[in-house]
This record gives structure tokens, C-alpha cells and sequence, in this order.
């Protein structure tokens, strides 16, 4: 059975949803679905590999504090390729701003 990373919830509201993830080596979140647009922050630099819902890999080279962001409908696993453990929190907007 392949190790879980580890979400923790730090903010839940109305407005926005914060969590910091957790990843030993080779951990990986899950297929999921996000629903809400979401920011990635990295707290370490290192490599995921993300399997979409078509099966497909790739491999992303993140950098500590190197923000990103994705629109809501992402369908995917994402695994820690690092070697070692790596973390970053996520931000999901709720909410729409105009």
C-alpha cells in the first residue's frame, strides 16, 4: 500500500480553504478532483509527478515559496518524486471576486 500524504486543514471559511500538505518520499495525495480555483506554495523545492485522469505523468519541479495557480476541474494524483519529504499549503477560493 503506498504511503498517504498528509493534509492539514489550517483554514476553513466562507472565502477560502488552506492546507498544508504533507509528503514523505513516495507519498502521494490520491486521484482527486479540485473544485475551486487553488494557489500552490511551495515550502521546499523538489519534484512531483502528477498522473491525470487519463493516466498520463508528468513531472513538475517545484521551488520553495514559487507560487502558482489553477483554475477549478484539475483531475489528478499527485506523488512525491523528491526522494526526500516536501510540503507546500494550497489555498482554494471559494468564493469569486469581480
Amino acid at each position: 500500500m503506498t504511503e498517504q500524504a498528509q493534509g492539514d486543514i489550517q483554514e476553513d471559511n466562507d472565502i477560502a480553504r488552506v492546507t498544508r500538505w504533507s509528503f514523505a518520499a513516495g507519498a502521494e495525495t490520491g486521484f482527486h478532483r479540485h473544485d475551486y480555483d487553488y494557489v500552490v506554495v511551495p515550502l521546499a523545492s523538489g519534484r512531483l509527478k502528477i498522473v491525470d485522469k487519463e493516466g498520463k505523468e508528468s513531472l513538475s519541479e517545484l521551488t520553495a515559496g514559487v507560487s502558482y495557480f489553477r483554475r477549478a476541474g484539475v483531475e489528478h494524483n499527485v506523488i512525491n518524486a523528491s526522494g526526500s519529504d516536501f510540503a507546500f499549503v494550497e489555498v482554494e477560493f471559494k468564493a469569486r471576486f469581480t
